[in-house]
């Protein structure tokens, strides 16, 4: 089953859009519930970890932020689940471009 690229480009975009002076921890805590599932989704893709360097990195990367321990808690102040949910949809959009690139998708 294809990865929808189009969903996983505004859902990254809308929280990259997100301000801290504006958002609810709610929202913050929903929308990065939902990107930690949509990078799951893209790091199960073969999208060359192996071969490229960067993408390895990239990986790595993820890896290190979906970790229990790095992942915020309820005790975790708001700026810092914002700063950790940015964190997350950047490194995702930056797989998704990796993946659009490897699959000759576009991404809006």
């Amino acid at each position: 089953m294809p990865i929808d690229v189009e969903l996983i480009s505004d859902s990254t975009n809308a929280a990259l859009r997100m301000e801290l002076s504006t958002s609810t921890r709610e929202a913050i805590d929903t929308r990065t519930t939902v990107i930690i599932g949509q990078l799951n989704l893209l790091l199960g893709e073969e999208l060359g970890a192996d071969d490229d360097p960067e993408v390895k990195g990239v990986f790595r990367k993820a890896h290190q932020l979906l970790d229990l321990s790095s992942r915020p808690t309820r005790q975790t102040p708001s700026f810092s689940a914002f700063f950790y949910m940015r964190d997350v949809a950047s490194l995702t959009r930056r797989l998704l471009w990796v993946y659009a690139e490897r699959t000759g998708t576009d991404v809006a």
